[in-house]
């Protein structure tokens, strides 16, 4: 089903992002692995394959101002990472409408989207342009990022297939945080690296947060969701569950993990 034209979206300047009655679905092939062949053989002819769809967002609506720091949590399968690649422009609205108002940087999976026959400088520098960088922006922040990544003298100028994984992660962590964004999306990126780079990339998104950039954070660490958000959701089956201060959010969803079952307010949903 198509969205909605964007000539019908009204974006008020105070918000980063609008999302009005977003839905995403896709079908997915329900073959079992002993049919699959035949599945293949019947999709080779023109006969239909068995698919079902699955709805991984379910109407939701949110206005994120500008500068806000919204912390995203729910259980895997709850449609977190779907939410963040549709802002991103990743997956299509299936329908309803998203409208963003900024440069957007985005950290959705570890070195997806890293070109592994390149150097780390040149997939910096392509990070760079995709978020909208000019290349001078760029390779004048080139060797800053290299060094809050703590590689190695020489591997800035390796292909990445050399690197290990913790290096991987590290350049992908600070290549997103290091852009200059107007809006940082993240993904469970709070995990890269050791003890040490936890740290130090849990301070850089203190700085993110104290030059008002509009931060999204999906992750599994409560209590640093609630440090760093003003505002957290809970998603569940697709759909937001609950809105509003991280404490009280966080603290709804550990009891529902504790517990197994949802608030008697939430059951019906």
């Amino acid at each position: 089903m198509p969205s909605a034209s964007k000539e019908e979206f009204t974006m008020p300047d105070n918000l980063a992002i609008k999302i009005e009655n977003l839905s995403i679905s896709y079908k997915i092939n329900v073959e079992s692995k002993k049919t699959l062949k035949n599945a293949v053989m019947r999709a080779s002819r023109g006969e239909r394959v068995r698919t079902k769809t699955v709805e991984a967002v379910k109407n939701l609506t949110l206005d994120i101002p500008h500068g806000s720091v919204l912390g995203i949590v729910g259980a895997n399968g709850a449609g977190k990472s779907t939410l963040m690649r549709s802002i991103a422009g990743i997956l299509p609205p299936t329908t309803g409408q998203i409208a963003v108002n900024g440069r957007i940087s985005t950290l959705l999976a570890l070195g997806v989207g890293f070109n592994q026959a390149l150097s780390g400088r040149d997939n910096i520098i392509l990070g760079g342009l995709a978020a909208g960088m000019s290349r001078a922006e760029i390779e004048s922040q080139t060797d800053a990022i290299a060094q809050f990544a703590d590689l190695p003298e020489g591997f800035i100028d390796m292909p990445v297939r050399t690197y290990s994984n913790g290096m991987y992660s590290r350049v992908a962590f600070s290549v997103a945080v290091n852009m200059t964004p107007d809006i940082l999306l993240l993904d469970e990126a709070l995990s890269a690296g050791d003890a040490a780079f936890k740290e130090k990339s849990f301070n850089r998104m203190r700085e993110l947060c104290a030059e008002a950039r509009t931060i999204l954070i999906v992750s599994h660490a409560l209590t640093s969701l609630n440090e760093l958000c003003d505002h957290a959701i809970w998603m569940h089956k697709g759909q937001m569950l609950a809105s509003g201060k991280p404490e009280e959010i966080t603290e709804q969803y550990l009891k529902f993990l504790n517990v197994g079952e949802l608030p008697s307010s939430y059951e019906d949903l």
